[in-house]
């Protein structure tokens, strides 16, 4: 479970640097995504596998270097595990565990603007948010060093708490998505296709494990 000892303060005065700490869920935000598949997720599911991969990108390249898995699943869905430092997570001044935003609203950085950073699929990064808006389900495991836990999302929406997960000593994420029906034309995720693409981060070194072809149990 995550060490309450230490709070951080009010989330007023929390400096929002990639999301709003005071905002948990935009709904209208995620109802935007979900209105314009087309447009957040262009190509399909393999734009959300880059959406999550560029957060671990971002690390890695902070960290001058990192590792990434990317496995595709027998049920459809795809999970992105990555050796980072962990999502935020702060403890506010009523002793509550808060963790950065990232799923349920808007990335400050990407999302309305139009010098946003190309994703290697040519088309703009927007953010977490994107990713798992356009799920039927999303799951997100996060480690770090004062604490581990996961959450669940459908649609967007939170739909667990944070449930704590047993601290091993390793830090980092995991993000296991089902993309929605509508982004998954068949064939549309290739394995020729990410390597490609994943290439393009030299910091972060990615492998990738399919095993849609092996009878894994449908989750």
């Amino acid at each position: 479970m995550l060490d309450t000892r230490g709070m951080d303060g009010s989330r007023a005065a929390w400096t929002n640097t990639t999301h709003d700490w005071a905002r948990d869920v935009d709904l209208s935000h995620l109802s935007r995504i979900r209105r314009r598949p087309e447009k957040f997720a262009p190509g399909g599911p393999g734009h959300l596998v880059l959406e999550v991969v560029a957060y671990a990108a971002d690390e890695a390249s902070s960290r001058a270097g990192g590792r990434c898995l990317i496995t595709l699943h027998g049920d459809g869905s795809v999970s992105v595990a990555d050796d980072g430092r962990g999502t935020d997570t702060r403890v506010d001044d009523q002793g509550r565990i808060v963790k950065k935003p990232v799923m349920a609203s808007k990335d400050l950085r990407f999302f309305d603007s139009p010098d946003a950073e190309r994703l290697p699929d040519g088309h703009p990064r927007r953010g977490m948010s994107v990713v798992a808006a356009l799920s039927e389900w999303l799951i997100h495991a996060n480690r770090r060093r004062n604490g581990a836990w996961s959450q669940r999302y459908e649609r967007g929406l939170p739909v667990t708490g944070l449930d704590p997960l047993e601290v091993d000593g390793t830090t980092g994420t995991l993000v296991r998505f089902l993309p929605t029906e509508s982004l998954c034309p068949p064939g549309s995720l290739t394995v020729a296709d990410l390597t490609r693409w994943t290439a393009h981060w030299p910091d972060l070194e990615v492998h990738l494990d399919d095993r849609r072809d092996r009878g894994e149990p449908v989750q």
